[in-house]
């Protein structure tokens, strides 16, 4: 399941405000119990939690990066050609190399867009 995003954006799901933000751990517990639901897992109000998350994050993120890009700001990341693409398998994997107290205090937002940066760093 390939996610795309434009400018500076991302991937994967809870509808979130930001005093909702989910953290990476809470998100991850959720994503290793609907894989084990295999297809029934499309019918779970945890998948379409998990789903509204990511698409948060990603609108956050892509919002942010037009901001910044509007008022002449550097960009955080630079994907070539503007467009940065990644996979959930690839961002899930992001999320299990961190260490679990981190996990627990980084929102997945804020993970996301670590991944851009490391992904997609700037040459200043």
């Amino acid at each position: 399941m390939k996610i795309r995003f434009a400018a500076t954006v991302l991937l994967i799901a809870l509808p979130a405000t930001a005093a909702q933000a989910m953290d990476v751990a809470t998100f991850l517990a959720k994503v290793d119990a609907l894989e084990k639901q295999g297809m029934l897992a499309l019918l779970s109000s945890d998948y379409r939690l998990v789903k509204n998350e990511s698409e948060t994050a990603i609108r956050e993120i892509t919002a942010e990066a037009r901001a910044a890009k509007a008022a002449h700001k550097p960009p955080v990341a630079c994907p070539p050609g503007g467009t940065a693409q990644t996979d959930s398998n690839e961002a899930l994997a992001y999320f299990r190399a961190m260490p679990p107290d981190k996990r627990a205090r980084t929102q997945v937002k804020d993970a996301l867009l670590a991944l851009l940066i490391h992904k997609y760093p700037c040459r200043r």
